[in-house]
């Protein structure tokens, strides 16, 4: 019998060169634009996938590798599931990185994003990633551009965009804003340095409006960790907005009450004072003469505080009296106003009632400044005593005038009652979230396209004129403007109402804006007469998977929702949410530290050049499940590159017939097959990498195994070659394909199905039952799947290895565990 296992002279001067196959492909599949999206085919229904587009900092470091390779291996899975798959890329190319590489390098930021672009492309090229190309864009581009100014228009027509004076994150270094998603622990999330606050007009968009539809979350498929983090970044409460009197310090017709809003309005009997934000417009009216000075220097300091700082739960609060009292409107008693920095202006109404007794930092506050302390819900078994701190749970209402006695939950209903029957306030909804703020001052942006004349006021920039070019050769100095605002020729202008003098707006939008709507854009490349073609759109989105890092829960992911339905609601698509699946993946460390282009960096040509990208790409997926992420090692990408060299020699074996085949053996490799398939089905659609790349190892265990035993036919011997290679082609592109190739098979091995599985076949006609003596395994038996107890223990009875445990031994107990274990329990005989 001629043995499967040897290898021809022809075969065994085949050697796998990744370098060399892998360049090869990468060339053939560019010409053939193997991966262009047609938007429709005949039978087979659309896939959108697509991976959140990178900004283009220079190189494609390992961290995208992880991001992108697993995503791209998803992309090719479904294609082969017989999908007409989009898989597009693109570049995120509007931000600081490339203003401060001009003013470092003295170069040009458009040269520099320019020239990272095309080197990442190549570098996106040696991934091997099947992404249509003909679909590219780049945020910085006017094609681009000129639509975020577009959508900004029609934003402005529907009162979407507005603008006002307020305070705002000011990073003193990048000398630009911040949105509050872009502080991180008090400082600016880019470049470290502590964030301040600044007083100048800004443009927002009311993402507040869609507050209450961006918490409705139950149609999309998306992580519940992302879903809770936009449900707490939201933050809905419901209360009661109530107002203390100051009328007595005001002037006739000016505001005379300070609004709080208060989720715990069965406590209001126990108000002891009343803390106003520093930003507040009653702070200057309220302090009194002999307070000013405090005051004033107290908010001098304030304004050098970032909002995350100011309410950091572990930072002390502070505070300053005004000198004012505000009068309580259900008891007539004045309390105590005071300014204090932890209570902020743009959140709810800038204004806090203070209820030591029920509130722990109330209770602190009031320690601390000398503040008397009600109890007004009491604890079971409160007799008057003093609190030891502050009791937040629900209880009974004490001095509480007429609301005495009642639990605390219905004595809250009937308070709100009273003050709303009274016109003292009402029963009122917040949120934590706030409009977003996309003013920028800073050069490379989209420009917000806005005129201001003398007569006519605020224009916007009739939509013939779009694009509004960014100017080349700007001056970048830190002046706290924008350096669009030096350059004379862009800000003076006519304007299109009066032909007057006119100056142009010099902030750019928050780049947030641009990948706001960008998968909308990559359905419609080139179109020059709108954003996007809709009907394109109508095949495509919303987009099937999306995919990429958690971090971007409350900031781009849940400013494309928005941006979503606010087009929805002007007309532009007529669906809710941008993305239906979401899928985030974990982080890449190395000795257990995060990798990074900064810090523990590691740069993947040089593994390419030595493993191939083949065995890059696998290993990465191999290293753990791609949502938790995983810790590189050096040895470890060792033995993907042996598996994948075993799958080499095996698929170029000599399959010559054996004289006979084995029928068992054929049975055998069929069920291995079916089985392998199904795993490798299920957890592909999971994106179980590492356990898909488990069990083709096994698959080629097993095949090496079934050929050193001459046992099955030509025939089984390729069909179980080609399903190898069919389920390792997404993980592992060009070894598939040229393997694919020298079996002499069609091109492409990526256009062709993923193979069938039957989970009838994959049932094994016999199991493996363990033989245990008194708790110890003795014995491993292969007995009919299905086997009975009583056979088992027949069976196990009858081996050699048993009866040298049991012989002259009394059996006193069987456990017997159907398709697993035969535990025989005895003693010695007497």
């Amino acid at each position: 019998m001629t043995n499967i296992a040897s290898r021809t002279e022809r075969n065994a001067a085949v050697k796998y060169s990744p370098a060399d196959i892998e360049a090869k492909w990468q060339g053939r599949w560019a010409a053939d634009q193997l991966y262009k999206a047609e938007d429709s085919v005949p039978g087979k229904e659309n896939w959108y996938a697509l991976t959140m587009f990178p900004y283009p900092s220079g190189d494609v470091h390992i961290g995208h590798w992880f991001a992108y390779t697993p995503a791209d291996a998803h992309a090719r899975f479904m294609r082969m599931q017989g999908y007409n798959v989009m898989h597009p890329q693109g570049f995120d190319s509007f931000g600081l990185p490339a203003e401060n590489a001009a003013i470092s390098r003295n170069i040009d930021p458009r040269e520099w994003t320019i020239a990272n672009m095309d080197n990442m492309r190549r570098q996106f090229n040696l991934m091997g990633a099947s992404y249509d190309w003909s679909r590219e864009l780049a945020t910085c581009l006017p094609d681009y551009y000129r639509w975020n100014q577009f959508f900004f228009l029609k934003f402005f027509e529907k009162d979407i965009a507005y603008r006002k004076n307020g305070a705002a994150n000011w990073c003193p270094k990048d000398q630009t804003t911040l949105a509050n998603e872009q502080v991180k622990d008090g400082a600016c999330e880019r470049c470290g340095t502590t964030v301040v606050r600044r007083e100048m007009p800004q443009w927002f968009f009311r993402i507040t409006d869609y507050a209450d539809e961006l918490l409705e979350m139950d149609s999309i498929d998306w992580p519940e960790k992302i879903k809770v983090m936009q449900r707490n970044w939201i933050g809905r409460s419901t209360g009661v907005t109530i107002g203390f009197d100051v009328s007595e310090y005001v002037e006739a017709g000016d505001a005379d009450k300070i609004q709080t809003f208060t989720t715990r309005i069965d406590t209001v009997y126990g108000v002891t004072f009343v803390v106003l934000a520093p930003e507040h417009p009653l702070a200057e009216t309220l302090t009194q003469p002999g307070q000013k000075a405090e005051v004033d220097a107290y908010i001098e300091n304030a304004r050098k505080q970032s909002e995350i700082e100011r309410t950091s739960t572990e930072r002390e609060k502070t505070g300053v009296h005004t000198g004012a009292f505000a009068t309580n409107p259900l008891n007539g008693e004045k309390v105590p106003v005071l300014i204090g920095d932890y209570v902020l202006a743009t959140y709810g109404t800038g204004a806090v009632m203070g209820v030591p007794a029920h509130d722990q930092r109330d209770f602190i506050f009031a320690k601390k400044f000398g503040l008397s302390i009600r109890v007004v819900v009491a604890p079971d078994g409160w007799s008057g005593e003093a609190l030891a701190e502050a009791y937040i749970a629900p209880g009974t209402q004490v001095n509480s005038a007429e609301f005495d006695g009642l639990p605390s939950q219905e004595g809250m209903q009937k308070i709100a009652d009273k003050i709303e029957a009274n016109g003292w306030g009402s029963r009122t909804v917040t949120y934590h979230l706030r409009d977003w703020l996309i003013s920028r001052q800073r050069y490379w942006g989209t420009p917000i396209p806005i005129l201001y004349c003398d007569n006519c006021g605020t224009v916007p920039v009739p939509e013939q004129d779009l694009p509004v070019l960014l100017p080349e050769n700007v001056e970048f100095t830190p002046t706290g403007q924008s350096p669009l605002t030096l350059d004379d020729d862009f800000v003076n202008t006519t304007c299109p109402n009066c032909d007057g003098a006119a100056k142009r707006e010099t902030d750019t939008m928050d780049t947030f804006v641009d990948s706001s709507w960008y998968h909308l854009r990559f359905t419609s490349p080139g179109l020059m007469e709108e954003p996007f073609d809709s009907e394109r759109v109508k095949q495509w989105v919303p987009v099937h998977q999306y995919m990429g890092g958690a971090e971007h829960a409350v900031m781009h992911l849940l400013y494309s929702r928005f941006f979503n339905k606010a087009l929805r609601d002007i007309g532009f698509v007529e669906f809710d949410e941008p993305y239906a699946r979401l899928f985030n993946q974990g982080t890449l460390t190395r000795d257990h530290m995060k990798i990074s282009k900064r810090a523990n960096p590691l740069n993947p040509e040089p593994i390419v050049e030595r493993f191939g990208t083949d065995t890059l790409r696998c290993y990465l997926m191999f290293l753990g499940p791609w949502d938790q992420g995983g810790d590189w090692s050096d040895q470890a990408i060792n033995g993907i590159s042996r598996w994948l060299h075993r799958v080499w020699d095996l698929t170029l074996r000599d399959t010559t017939d054996p004289t006979q085949s084995d029928p068992k053996a054929e049975r055998e490799l069929e069920r291995m097959s079916h089985v392998t398939t199904g795993r490798v089905v299920t957890d592909m659609k999971q994106f179980k990498f590492n356990t898909t790349i488990a069990a083709l190892m096994e698959y080629t265990n097993d095949l090496s195994r079934i050929a050193d035993s001459n046992g099955v036919s030509r025939e089984t011997w390729t069909s179980a070659i080609e399903r190898l290679l069919l389920h390792l082609a997404p993980l592992a592109p060009h070894i598939a394909e040229e393997l694919w190739q020298q079996t002499g098979h069609r091109y492409s091995v990526h256009l062709q199905s993923t193979p069938d599985w039957d989970e009838a076949k994959a049932t094994s006609d016999t199991e493996t039952i363990v033989v245990q003596i008194n708790g110890k395994v003795r014995e491993q038996l292969q007995l009919p799947a299905g086997v009975s107890e009583d056979a088992a223990l027949e069976a196990a009875m009858a081996s050699e290895k048993v009866q040298r445990y049991t012989d002259g031994s009394e059996i006193i107990k069987k456990i017997f565990v159907p398709g697993r274990l035969m535990n025989i329990v005895v003693r010695p005989g007497r």
